[in-house]
């Protein structure tokens, strides 16, 4: 017979594998805008708006910071 720990245990995952897998959707986000962003840069830029282009490509490099301070935080194990 199983306690009601267990039953809880076994009915629910830990909370280090939902932290780890909401970080992972995070990151997999962060990583979608982030090329979009460089999409827009680059057609921006062949299309002759570099203002545009400057301000695209500096977004997309806060989110590249941003995701690599998430990947800090990601559990080792």
């Amino acid at each position: 017979m199983s306690n009601f720990r267990t039953g809880q245990e076994q009915a629910h995952p830990k909370k280090k594998t939902m932290i780890m897998s909401t970080l992972i959707v995070v990151l997999l986000v962060n990583l979608l805008i982030q090329i979009w962003l460089l999409y827009t840069a680059l057609n921006n830029a062949l299309d002759g708006y570099p203002e545009v282009a400057y301000s695209t490509f500096f977004a997309s490099l806060v989110l590249f910071l941003s995701g690599a301070i998430w990947l800090y935080f990601l559990p080792r194990k």
